[in-house]
């Protein structure tokens, strides 16, 4: 388990799961504080997911956190610079990455991912997100805010 400064996946802003955690590699990265293992897929995986959802490119979205300003400000500059999806795409965004992995096309991931780090007996990890969390020191249960 590592504890590395980089919040939860479920943690939301401006209602939306996953962002703020997107911003926190980033910012992570650019100070040189981010784990290796993190690198290779910095912009990739749910990173590329989250910035198809918000029509941006993520090397721009990188260039606008270096900049600096607070989380909600970057997401409206993805709004200004992309699309704004409305509540009930926000919603359906929510859920479908809070289930990534249960029942999907990256369950044999998941699989794998929890038998490496040990984690292959623990049938409440039944998610990316819930794998992350245990991952990274914090309860599954922080999954469902």
């Amino acid at each position: 388990m590592r504890e590395l400064g980089i919040r939860s996946p479920s943690a939301k802003v401006g209602g939306l799961v996953y962002f703020g955690r997107m911003l926190d590699k980033i910012r992570a990265h650019e100070k040189n504080k981010l784990s290796p293992d993190y690198q290779p897929n910095l912009g990739r995986g749910f990173d590329e997911f989250c910035t198809k959802f918000l029509h941006v490119q993520y090397r721009n979205l990188v260039r606008r956190v270096i900049e600096g300003g607070s989380d909600e400000e970057i997401l409206w500059w993805c709004f200004d610079k992309g699309r704004r999806p409305s509540e009930n795409e926000i919603y359906v965004w929510n859920e479908f990455m809070r289930k990534r992995g249960w029942n999907d096309e990256i369950t044999e991931t998941l699989k794998r991912r929890k038998k490496e780090a040990g984690l292959a007996g623990r049938s409440e990890i039944d998610t990316m997100f819930a794998f992350i969390d245990v991952d990274e020191g914090r309860s599954p249960a922080t999954n469902y805010p």
